[in-house]
């Protein structure tokens, strides 16, 4: 029997980079450069606006959030309201920067689109690989890895040893060995489900993957190897996808009826949708 999702929340442009976070989920409404946090009730309240558009979260040590500014292609830092820069990724991001994940020692790791996804959909631009920049808990950043098709999604293991990486384009979920200062090693493919378009992710207890997958409108529960545990389907498309709630079995899904700027603020059709699973949270984000 198909399980179905409940609404916690809707009136979103389009929701991403969503993270559990002392007791509700925090998400970027990306269309709306907004950054806010909504309460198991369904409560929103907006925790930051920005005139660019914000993406990926994540928490330094100290508490600091971490915000990923898409198109002027920053990482912002902000301390009880105030924003400041903690990197600047113009010169390492080959187009806009999307989603990143934070470690236990605050080294961050950043995605980036590698190119014009809009120019490519028009017929006018080719898909380009592009590697992720790694930034340090001080702010100093590098390209680091092999090229990645469209990095996105990006969770890091329970032990800290294993980061992996959604590859839009390349339809799968790679893997890296995670050493210590946030060295990467021993890249492979962790799974490759056919029909498989991965955008945002999460981890579970049983070291499974939970994939928000657009174009098949569902989140995809999948093992390492690339076997299909769960499947549940949104009746529009998925975008990302968090593991929260009391007891970490509440699985938020991120949802719209298109990702196009444009439409979606029209629309204002963006979910938050949520679904009880069996396996609890784990790991980062």
């Amino acid at each position: 029997m198909t399980r179905r999702t409940q609404i916690l929340a809707d009136d979103l442009c389009f929701g991403e980079g969503p993270r559990w976070h002392e007791g509700r989920l925090w998400l970027s409404d990306m269309h709306d450069h907004k950054v806010l946090a909504i309460s198991p009730d369904g409560a929103k309240e907006v925790m930051l606006e920005l005139e660019d558009r914000p993406s990926g979260l994540g928490w330094l040590p100290d508490g600091d959030l971490l915000v990923v500014a898409m198109t002027s292609r920053r990482l912002l830092r902000v301390r009880d309201g105030a924003v400041s820069v903690h990197a600047d990724l113009r010169e390492l991001a080959d187009f806009h920067c999307n989603d990143l994940v934070v470690a236990e020692d605050g080294t961050a790791f950043v995605g980036n689109f590698g190119f014009d996804l809009d120019a490519m959909l028009r017929g006018e631009a080719e898909p380009a690989a592009t590697p992720l920049i790694r930034v340090a808990p001080d702010g100093a950043a590098a390209r680091v890895g092999e090229p990645l098709k469209f990095p996105n999604g990006m969770a890091i293991t329970p032990d800290g040893g294993t980061l992996i990486v959604g590859e839009t384009q390349g339809g799968r979920l790679s893997a890296y060995d995670l050493g210590p200062g946030g060295t990467l090693a021993n890249f492979r493919a962790w799974a490759a489900p056919p029909g498989l378009r991965p955008d945002g992710i999460c981890l579970d207890a049983e070291g499974a993957v939970w994939v928000a997958s657009p174009r098949r409108g569902a989140c995809v529960r999948v093992a390492e190897g690339g076997a299909v545990l769960d499947v549940i389907p949104v009746e529009t498309e998925a975008f990302a996808c968090m593991l929260g709630g009391e007891d970490g079995r509440t699985l938020h899904i991120l949802t719209a009826h298109s990702h196009d700027r444009e439409e979606t603020r029209r629309r204002r059709s963006g979910r938050v949708e949520t679904v009880r699973v069996d396996a609890p949270r784990a790991g980062r984000p």
